[in-house]
């Protein structure tokens, strides 16, 4: 009965997480409404494909025409053309291929014999990328799909043709989709955590209440906020290339202006998570060793105040780069000055009260030396920007 009571739970979740999905989709824009969106532009490629080739034309093998576009409705414009023409190439060369040897040999289970390993082959070519599987599926189309003729194995290439031209028209002329608001949620998320981390450090740090298993979460903390910068990176990737060749974004050019600023944002949040792991890491490294290597609280008190001020300045360089008007907020960014001033000031009065704190032990003055480059290394790259 438990396994009932668990299946039950499970697809109790699995129908919750179903219904949000559908009512975030219905209820404004975002990643569930692309998603359907991609979905019923295929399903319409397909059909109309179908009713081309199938239903009035009554081609012999009018599934390729539907098949190719489906599959050619793709996350992208860009990636449409160019797997279109890739996927093109290789079903032409595979169908070719084929046509001739079996024409040849007489024997289409001959010419399977080899022609398959010769199309496999052929699909590791570069130049086809991931669309190189498609040359043996062409050559499967032509060798069991009956008699081979010339005539039939052109059919075969003028159906996918007319499938790959749907499938890119369906998704060029219906809401071609364009990413940024991907990218922009994975660089508030970035962000977010930033501002959130370094918050936790530098209270813990100022109260000092932080031993090893703190400050092992934190750092813990810190390496999955260097995975969510890596996340933005890869959205603004997807971003970008989603404005290739895209009509939409030529109508509206103001969709490619926040391209740039989201590459300047990643960039400086990547620096901000390499630095931040550094720091969690010597706090981690010292709460786990001897009690006589750890900051006198004078010193962690300064560091954390450095650290709190480190942490709005991030979360105002965040707003001016891709904040709600997406151009930046002259009130943020007047802000994000201040910040850093403040910032600059903390860190001169950390460089003060090192030299008095630093007791003659080798372990604290190496754990003093790193967060103080760390320090420094976090302040540049915001004042640079």
């Amino acid at each position: 009965m438990e396994w009932m009571h668990r299946t039950n739970r499970a697809a109790r979740r699995w129908a919750g997480t179903a219904v949000a999905t559908v009512r975030r989709a219905w209820e404004g824009p975002g990643r569930e409404r692309d998603l359907a969106v991609q979905a019923g532009k295929g399903a319409l490629a397909a059909w109309v494909a179908w009713a081309v080739m199938g239903w009035w034309l009554e081609a012999p093998m009018a599934f390729v025409a539907p098949w190719v576009a489906v599959v050619l409705v793709e996350s992208t414009v860009y990636r449409s053309v160019a797997h279109g023409l890739q996927q093109l190439a290789a079903i032409g060369v595979g169908t070719a291929l084929a046509t001739a040897v079996a024409l040849l040999l007489n024997s289409t289970m001959a010419a399977m014999a080899l022609v398959l390993p010769v199309a496999l082959l052929l699909g590791q070519w570069q130049r086809l990328g991931s669309q190189g599987v498609y040359a043996a599926t062409g050559a499967l189309f032509v060798l069991t799909g009956g008699e081979v003729t010339v005539a039939g194995s052109a059919a075969r290439v003028l159906e996918a043709v007319f499938g790959a031209a749907v499938g890119v028209a369906v998704n060029v002329l219906i809401r071609p989709p364009v990413y940024l608001r991907d990218a922009r949620a994975a660089l508030e998320d970035a962000t977010r955590e930033a501002y959130e981390l370094l918050g936790a450090v530098a209270d813990g740090l100022s109260t000092g209440t932080w031993d090893a298993h703190a400050a092992g979460d934190w750092h813990v903390r810190a390496l999955r906020l260097g995975r969510l910068v890596d996340q933005a990176r890869s959205a603004i990737g997807w971003g970008r290339e989603s404005m290739r060749v895209n009509p939409l974004v030529r109508r509206k050019r103001a969709h490619a202006l926040p391209g740039e600023a989201y590459t300047d944002a990643v960039d400086v949040l990547d620096y901000v998570a390499v630095h931040t792991a550094g720091v969690t890491r010597t706090v981690w490294e010292t709460a786990d060793g001897e009690e006589a290597g750890r900051p006198a609280p004078e010193v962690t008190r300064a560091y954390a105040e450095f650290l709190r001020h480190t942490a709005r300045a991030v979360r105002l360089y965040g707003w001016t780069r891709f904040g709600p008007d997406d151009d930046g907020d002259d009130t943020a960014a007047e802000q994000l000055r201040e910040a850093v001033e403040e910032l600059h000031r903390t860190l001169d009065e950390f460089r003060r009260r090192l030299p008095g704190a630093v007791p003659e032990d080798p372990a604290a003055l190496a754990t003093y030396g790193t967060l103080l480059a760390q320090a420094h290394r976090l302040a540049d790259q915001l004042v640079q920007d």
